[in-house]
């Protein structure tokens, strides 16, 4: 595992895009956060802190299960969210877009939570290798990488992002 970025170049990457957010949505009272369970809920609450802290605006932040939308794998119970979407700007967020198969999933979990008036995708690491015709709104830092390799976001005790090599799957 080899560090790719230290928790320092985070946190600013995390703040811009925090300002783009906000400098894209007038209306912050109407924003919705969902951090995509797991690691797009810290990512999430950053955005949140740096939105309140710049704005002094508390939007709200829920973490969005999407386990029983995938397309890959069923799952007979998960979260639901109880609220209601609306007429809301909902930016998802995510640590990692890769293929585009978990934002679908949860588009498709959005939108059983109301209407929303827009859905915009905030990710800290864009891989590219879409499968979907998906493209995130803010994106933190474009890293193509191989399908062999993985990233791995880190919130926890070592902050940083992290390049992992896997096994070639040919």
């Amino acid at each position: 595992m080899r560090k790719l970025i230290d928790q320092d170049k985070m946190m600013r990457t995390i703040r811009r895009i925090s300002h783009e957010i906000i400098e894209r949505n007038s209306e912050l009272d109407n924003l919705v956060l969902l951090g995509v369970l797991k690691n797009g809920v810290p990512l999430a609450e950053e955005i949140r802190d740096n939105i309140n802290k710049i704005e002094h605006v508390d939007v709200p932040m829920h973490a969005l299960d999407i386990s029983g939308y995938r397309d890959d794998i069923r799952v007979e119970s998960f979260t639901r969210l109880d609220v209601d979407l609306t007429g809301k700007t909902v930016v998802i967020v995510d640590d990692v877009l890769y293929t585009g198969r978990t934002v679908r999933a949860g588009m498709d979990a959005i939108i059983d939570l109301g209407r929303p008036a827009k859905i915009q995708l905030a990710v800290l690491i864009d891989r590219g290798h879409r499968e979907l015709p998906i493209r995130a709104d803010y994106v933190g830092k474009n890293m193509p990488t191989s399908q062999t390799e993985k990233i791995k976001v880190r919130f926890d005790n070592e902050p940083g992002v992290y390049i992992i090599q896997t096994e070639d799957e040919s």
